[in-house]
Parts: C-alpha cells; structure tokens; sequence
C-alpha cells in the first residue's frame, strides 16, 4: 500500500508505438463526437467520488488526538513490511503489462521506485520502535492489514492497467492525508524523531513527478480506449475500503 511520494497487456517493445488503430490515430472525441475528457478530469473526479468518509478511519483519528497506544506504530511498521514488498512486485508486473504503452508502464516503474524508497524510510520508524530483523521476519500479519496488497495483487493480474491508475491514484490522495495527519501526531503527541517520522513525510509531503506520470498514463488509456473510468471507480471503492481496513485492523 505503500504509494510513493506524492496500463493494457502489449507486446510491443517499451518506447516503440503499438501502431495506428483501424480508422486513423486515436481522436480525442468519442465514437458519437462528444469530446473525451482530459486526463486530469478523470483523475480529480476519481479522487472526489472515492474520498473515503469523514471518521472511517478510527485509528488514525485516535492517533491525531494523541489516544491510541504506542504499540500501533509497531504494528504499522511490521505490517508495512509485508506490504511494501507485495506492492512493489504488483507495480512491477503492471509496468510489463503495459510495455507497449510506455506511459502507463512508466507511471507504474515509478511506483515501483518509490516502493524501494519507502522500505528505506520505515527503517527509521521501526528502529524507533525498537524492532529487530529477526522480529520482522517472524511477523505474522493481520488479515485485515494485508486485504489491500492482496487487492492490487489482483488489479495487477487482471485490471486493465489505466484503469488500475485511476483508482490508486485516487487512492494515494486518502493515504497521503493520512500520512500527513501521522507525522504530525508523532511528533505532538508521541515525541517520535524525525527519523520515525520519515516514512510518512514521503507520503505526506507533494510528489508533482508522480502526479504529472498519472496523468499522462490516463491520458495514454484515454486515447487508445483502453481506460474505463467506470471499472477504475470500482477497483478504487475497493481499495479505499482495504485501506481504511488496514488502519483499523491495526488499533484491534
């Protein structure tokens, strides 16, 4: 779930055009002239529709007020874990689907990137908790934190992949708030350092490189018709759900 500082399967080789479609290059006005609309559109309608609700987050509304216990950033940390390294191997294979849409599969390349950057990040948050190679290893994670990468597993397999950019895209708008309200709360009311702090510093703070790749992966699925905003907003109802599954499986 990992996402970082804030695509159709092709055969043709990165950087190459998969060619004209039948009838001419792509037009930016669908089959009955009414004009398509822009990448960016799509991606703020995707974020407004699937906000999750005000207080379905009770954990992370706990820990802005400074009451849920210590122990949850163990927790968070040794299940981020799992996560990040589920994440990055779903972004991976997403980017190869779309190998012959070098947008899109950059756009996921990027995440995969910032997968990497983030497991470095964590490393402060666990210190600070004091956790031990050998604790996570040995972690047994909580069904309920591991419902969101089991998801992206699954868009990774089978989502068409700009669709599956347009819902986490809308998707890492919720956690970087989230991650904004943590960091904050760390340092007011759990006296973490900026060390700890780090891991949601990179989702908490802009990422206009991401935003600029999500748009031009949407407009790429956009323009070849392979982007249905629809089906995205259905895969993003389902991660904004896993999402706020994890936070809360976290303060059980």
């Amino acid at each position: 779930m990992d996402r970082p500082t804030r695509p159709s399967p092709a055969t043709a080789p990165r950087g190459s055009s998969p060619g004209p479609r039948p009838g001419g290059p792509p037009s930016r006005r669908g089959d009955a002239g009414a004009p398509r609309p822009s990448a960016a559109a799509v991606l703020d309608e995707a974020v407004r529709a699937l906000a999750p609700e005000n207080g379905a987050n009770r954990l992370v509304q706990r820990i802005a007020r400074g009451q849920a216990p210590p122990t949850v950033f163990t927790t968070f940390a040794l299940e981020q874990h799992q996560v990040i390294a589920a994440d990055r191997i779903s972004f991976q294979h997403l980017a190869r689907r779309a190998d012959g849409d070098p947008p899109v599969a950059d756009f996921f390349d990027l995440l995969a990137e910032g997968e990497t950057r983030a497991l470095a990040r964590l490393a402060g948050l666990a210190d600070a908790c004091g956790l031990t190679a050998r604790e996570i290893t040995g972690y047994q994670p909580r069904p309920g934190c591991q419902a969101f990468p089991s998801y992206a597993a699954r868009l990774a397999l089978a989502a068409e992949p700009a669709d599956a950019a347009i819902a986490l895209t809308a998707n890492f708008a919720a956690w970087g708030g989230y991650c904004a309200t943590v960091r904050t709360a760390l340092a007011e009311h759990y006296d973490f350092p900026e060390a700890a702090r780090g891991f949601f510093t990179l989702f908490a703070d802009p990422a206009p490189e991401l935003a600029v790749a999500a748009r031009a992966a949407v407009q790429q699925g956009i323009d070849t018709g392979q982007a249905r905003p629809a089906m995205a907003h259905r895969h993003g109802q389902l991660l904004q759900a896993y999402e706020v599954m994890f936070w809360n499986s976290l303060g059980e």
